[in-house]
């Protein structure tokens, strides 16, 4: 060890004696170009230049280190702007055997050893091969990071990359520890940060940009071998009934709860909802302890990726409604879902069509005509897709053909408003659900000229909304109209709320809920600004949000349908969503039927899920109290049936290092097969 210590030292001070070092690596979102990472090596000293551009929106961050003989940070510090424009700026600093930092969110100073590695909260990708190297110095590949949680690297294959002269030998390892899914880090031969992969989005160097599509594969078959080992260890299968006893059955019909009673599920299905007394067999048991058991709750906003999956069900979330994604890696897994290999909720698609313009979001597909618009739509309509989502570079003259040729077919219209687009003409040329409380409001803030596919969309609201008239002859108006019409407004408030609330060094209450049983770096990185807010205009947002609480409940009291979706974390935003509804005024039973039956209803599901039914589906959640009292206690789910197969969620949370929120129930069921 004493020796390789010596070689590294000389191998640093022969690096410092030669020229900088410059490497360009490409971010790529569905192959298209939407980022650049800039790092330039000179002796010991690295600067770092990443700039993400999609969707209007992206980090712009410089960095600056200093590395010690192990190649690891003793100075590191950020400046820029985060993923959606508040502004960034962290420092950490190693003398001896102190270390300190200081963020805008936070500060403090800890003992440095060889066993801990400073977490940035903001940083680029590069700080993933930080890590990881730091971690392959640990015989157990394993160390604590600062200011909290712990890390962890597991080497996975060696692959080629490239082909011919240009081809290059490098490592795939799972980096754990930093978000609740693993981080797919590539090292080249040398140790040394080659990129990050996941199915559809790519991190690598610039002369290996036409490698998008081999490496966005080997992320999709990292996660496939990964999670289909997980899915036998966390899924129950059972050959015989089970009996969920003592249980109080949530009826989403009349949105009341039952007197204890025995739920009776088998081969998939509820098969029976019977009197306690009734005898039962010794050894099929799982006792609810008085506990409620739901229908399954459905999140009708998501962009689901492969280790949502497991979280969404052990969150009760038995069904999902993609709203846009990469179609080849969206069909992948809704496929692997429905034939088992993976646990997860039901997906129903929704396809993405985007216009082109320098703020496009690159996924579905991204098109420049009127023409190629059309036959995108006839493609998801071939595809099996339900509905498409138009989205913010649309040009607004092309929204009532695309309705009406996606009316022709079957398929339902949702979307943004479209940049230089009111609301209002939205929904008269073809919308059937507007996405978004901001969307729909948005059009009565800000001026025809003012462009939101940038973060106007968000700080115009907490800026504006505040002193919006919602009994105003526009807003009426449109409310009137979307009630006229049948239209939809999927809501995503609690979202909204994280964005306008959050501060440096806090998250709003419904975020903190459950913040705090998730990994260190995962609870440090959401207690930040989302949005650049000025000094001063604090109270401007909270205004904002106490006007969408209110815009709300008159859409609620109007009869206008919602329908929750999150558009973020999933499962635990879920609940924070309901909560959100339940403090707008809405009653806690009603909250609970449109999470249940009503989105089934919508999805035109509810004759086979949406409530605890005798022949229908066995999709269906035990919660530890009752949540018609209660909002909250949603998140203390114990137990998960979907598919015919039982999850519990203790077991999925703790697998991915979040502490479980509540015990799985006595059971006395003998599994048949793993």
């Amino acid at each position: 060890m004493r020796q390789s210590r010596l070689l590294l030292g000389l191998a640093l001070f022969l690096w410092s004696a030669v020229e900088a070092a410059t490497q360009r690596y490409v971010a790529l979102s569905n192959n298209e170009v939407v980022g650049t990472l800039d790092v330039v090596q000179s002796g010991t000293g690295v600067s770092i230049n990443y700039r993400i551009d999609d969707n209007g929106r992206g980090p712009k961050l410089r960095e600056s280190l200093v590395l010690d003989l192990q190649g690891l940070p003793s100075q590191w510090r950020i400046e820029g702007a985060g993923a959606i424009g508040a502004p960034a700026k962290e420092s950490y600093r190693r003398a001896g055997h102190k270390a300190s930092w200081r963020s805008l969110n936070d500060s403090g100073e800890a003992r440095a050893d060889a066993g801990r590695v400073y977490v940035a909260t903001d940083s680029s990708p590069w700080a993933y091969g930080v890590y990881l190297r730091a971690l392959l110095g640990r015989p157990d590949l394993q160390l604590s990071a600062l200011p909290t949680g712990t890390l962890k690297a597991e080497k996975l294959r060696e692959i080629t990359v490239g082909h011919g002269a240009r081809s290059r030998q490098v490592t795939a390892y799972a980096l754990w520890g930093i978000r609740t899914d693993p981080l797919f880090v590539l090292a080249d031969d040398q140790g040394g940060f080659f990129g990050t992969v996941t199915p559809g989005f790519v991190v690598m160097p610039d002369d290996y940009a036409l490698e998008f599509a081999q490496l966005s594969q080997l992320a999709a078959s990292l996660n496939r071998e990964y999670l289909e080992r997980l899915t036998r260890r966390l899924v129950h299968r059972f050959d015989r009934p089970i009996y969920i006893q003592n249980a109080r059955v949530f009826d989403s019909h009349s949105g009341t709860l039952g007197q204890p009673t025995t739920v009776v599920v088998y081969r998939g299905r509820i098969v029976g909802v019977r009197a306690d007394a009734t005898p039962l067999p010794e050894d099929a048991v799982v006792d609810a302890q008085g506990g409620t058991v739901l229908p399954g709750l459905t999140d009708m906003h998501s962009h689901v990726e492969d280790w949502d999956m497991p979280l969404y069900l052990a969150g009760g979330v038995t069904t999902v409604r993609d709203l846009g994604n990469h179609n080849d890696v969206l069909l992948d897994l809704e496929a692997r879902v429905r034939a088992g290999t993976i646990p997860g909720p039901e997906i129903i698609p929704s396809g993405f069509i985007e216009g082109r313009s320098p703020y496009s979001a690159k996924m579905g597909f991204v098109v420049d005509q009127l023409p190629a618009a059309l036959e995108k739509v006839r493609w998801y309509a071939d595809h099996g897709y339900s509905a498409i989502k138009l989205y913010s570079s649309i040009t607004p003259d092309w929204v009532a053909p695309i309705s009406a040729e996606a009316h022709r077919l079957g398929l339902r219209v949702s979307g943004h408003v479209p940049a230089f687009m009111t609301s209002e003409r939205a929904v008269r040329d073809g919308y059937d659900e507007i996405n978004h409380m901001n969307q729909l409001l948005l059009s009565f803030v800000i001026s025809p000229q003012e462009d939101t596919r940038t973060p106007l969309r968000f700080t115009a609201v907490g800026e504006r909304m505040g002193k919006l008239d919602l009994q105003s002859e526009p807003v009426q108006r449109m409310v009137r109209l979307m009630k006229e019409r049948g239209t939809t407004l999927d809501v995503t408030m609690a979202g909204l709320e994280w964005m306008l609330l959050s501060q440096p060094g806090k998250s709003p209450p419904s975020i903190e809920a459950w913040l705090s049983h998730m990994p260190g770096p995962v609870q440090r990185a959401r207690r930040t600004a989302v949005l650049d807010m000025k000094p001063g205009q604090l109270s401007l947002y909270q205004a904002a949000w106490t006007k969408l609480l209110e815009a709300l409940k008159l859409v609620y009291d109007a009869g206008i349908p919602i329908v929750p979706g999150t558009d973020d974390v999933p499962g635990f935003m879920l609940h924070s969503e309901l909560e959100v509804y339940g403090r707008a005024g809405i009653p806690a039973s009603r909250v609970l039927q449109i999470a249940t039956l009503g989105c089934a209803r919508y999805l035109h599901r509810d004759h086979e899920v949406g409530s605890i039914e005798p022949g229908k589906i066995a999709d269906l959640l035990l919660v530890d109290g009752d949540p018609t009292v209660d909002l909250n206690v949603l998140r203390k789910v114990r137990m998960v049936v979907s598919k015919g197969t039982v999850l519990f969620p203790d077991e999925v949370y703790s697998t991915v290092g979040i502490t479980p929120f509540a015990a799985r129930p006595p059971l006395q069921v003998r599994e048949a097969y793993q």
